[in-house]
């Protein structure tokens, strides 16, 4: 008997896909745990297999086409089987679900009360005969918009329309302020320029329909907050300076160690550490941050899991292969979702500063500027700093401005003083 394939829901945000790839084609035997096709979701193209065995008796969704979830993607069944009664019977359930919910009643609206105010006579007006107006669109050469109540010699109209020039901005010192020649030499302004308007229309992706719906619920729906802190990452350089010379080849970045430090601090305020769940907050004991990675179609966010666990190293390792995986679109379910915190990292790209939206459901969001050199006050003295501003967006249904600040405060001071960081894992 035939069985229906439907539009997985591979992502918790996940409400349309789109096909990818076919691997199999209609007439083709499908065994069950074979992959049948790879699919686009909102984060990645991730590869699709049959749980399901038989003929491929129908494709419902093409290479390249959209389909909500739990829509109709392939039909298996026996060879010969006929699908058709089958795809009649889902056609007219879709047609009756939308029935229903079209046979809603509509609130009625309240009459909104107008007040009527008697109007003044008015006398009536001398008729005023309708202008005329010519129904050629076409619009006039330069040629004609020159010689159109423009006194210039025939030389000066050939040289201004040779070098685009409108005689109209051209003052004349001939006789009664004709256009001469040497006037056109002498002309500094613009040229008119008659370029053509272009521009290329591009289909909106699914990762980019998400991160706007997501984004949207979040900006509209969050009341946010922003605090932002000044850090001198001194120490910071010079401490990551000996931990590269000591672990060389390996590397670690300052992303690893805001990481790092952003996750011990989450330990030391739990807090900030929360997600929101509308009817209930929840406190988080773990500590799963998210590092935003710029991609081609958006941003995607994946997981380092367990972060106040592991070293700088392994931080660092994860971020990179992650990052990879991201820009590849191969990251899995468990390698984006879970996330307790986010961080979002600007400075590479020369941002000095800015703020971030919260990442659904996590209650706050780091964004890091980059490092800039600055003059700052130590000992008394002006001397020169490297200065990071970091900024913590907040959703003020779950941390409040002290406990923000607490927790800026920490990461700050283990910035400030990389050892303490050291103390609290291995390099």
């Amino acid at each position: 008997m035939a069985e229906i394939v439907r539009m997985p829901k591979l992502s918790d945000t996940m409400t349309e896909g789109v096909v990818a790839e076919w691997h199999k084609k209609v007439g083709d035997n499908i065994e069950s745990g074979e992959l049948l096709a790879e699919i686009e979701t909102d984060k990645a193209t991730m590869e699709f297999e049959s749980f399901q065995e038989g003929v491929l008796l129908h494709i419902g969704v093409e290479k390249g086409q959209t389909a909500p979830v739990d829509s109709i993607l392939a039909i298996l069944g026996e060879k010969g089987e006929d699908v058709a009664k089958l795809l009649k019977e889902e056609k007219a359930s879709d047609a009756e679900s939308v029935e229903k919910e079209d046979s809603k009643p509509a609130p009625t609206p309240k009459p909104i009360p107008v007040e009527v105010k008697p109007q003044p006579s008015v006398s009536a007006a001398p008729s005023v005969p309708t202008p005329t107006v010519s129904s050629n669109k076409s619009f006039p050469s330069l040629d004609s918009l020159n010689s159109l109540e423009t006194k210039a010699s025939p030389l000066a109209k050939k040289l201004a329309e040779e070098r685009g020039i409108n005689l109209k901005f051209v003052s004349g010192t001939g006789t009664d302020g004709r256009i001469v020649k040497r006037d056109i030499d002498n002309f500094q302004g613009s040229a008119t320029i008659q370029g053509q308007e272009s521009f290329v229309d591009e289909p909106v992706s699914q990762m980019r329909k998400v991160i706007a719906q997501r984004l949207a619920e979040s900006k509209f729906s969050a009341p946010h907050f922003y605090l932002t802190v000044s850090i001198n990452m001194d120490n910071s350089i010079e401490a990551r300076k000996a931990i590269n010379n000591a672990i060389n080849p390996s590397k670690i970045s300052f992303n690893d160690l805001v990481v790092k430090a952003a996750a011990v601090s989450l330990k030391d305020h739990p807090k900030v550490n929360a997600s929101w769940y509308g009817d209930f907050i929840r406190y988080n004991e773990h500590v799963h941050i998210g590092v935003a990675v710029a991609v081609d179609e958006g941003l995607l966010v994946p997981v380092i899991r367990f972060t106040n666990e592991k070293s700088l190293t392994q931080i660092g390792q994860e971020v990179k292969l992650l990052a990879q995986k991201a820009k590849d679109k191969k990251l899995q379910p468990e390698e984006w979702e879970g996330n307790t915190f986010t961080i979002s990292n600007l400075g590479m790209f020369g941002i000095d500063e800015f703020t971030a939206i919260v990442n659904p459901p996590d209650a706050c969001i780091l964004a890091i500027g980059g490092i800039q050199q600055v003059p700052v006050v130590k000992n008394g003295e002006i001397v020169p700093g490297n200065i990071m501003k970091v900024t913590l967006s907040c959703d003020h249904r779950v941390v409040d401005g002290a406990v923000g600040s607490a927790f800026l405060n920490s990461f700050k001071n283990y910035l400030e003083n990389p050892v303490l960081l050291l103390g609290k894992q291995a390099i």
